[in-house]
């Protein structure tokens, strides 16, 4: 026998990308595309731009989703090689 509840639906997990820190906040990119401004001070310790935070929906938990982090470094260095594929080699003359 279980104690789940049959009706308790699982946390939802949103992800939020860190744009910038500037001072004393970090500028975060949110799901809509919007970006906001948060204190440093009630994110994660070690936070740094470009990673990846994870926080439950009811924002009692933020962290560093750092799988996350390299999955998106990863298919955007892939994204670059593609673009930088078909790129001249050598000097340009103009």
């Amino acid at each position: 026998m279980t104690d789940a509840k049959p009706d308790a639906q699982p946390l939802k997990t949103e992800h939020v990308v860190v744009d910038g820190i500037e001072g004393n906040y970090a500028r975060v990119e949110l799901p809509d595309g919007t970006t906001a401004d948060w204190l440093l001070s009630t994110l994660p310790d070690g936070l740094k731009e470009g990673d990846v935070l994870a926080i439950n929906d009811h924002g009692e938990s933020i962290e560093i989703d750092h799988q996350e982090t390299r999955r998106r470094q990863g298919k955007a260095r892939e994204a670059l090689e593609a673009l930088n594929a078909g790129a001249p080699a050598g000097d340009i003359s103009l």
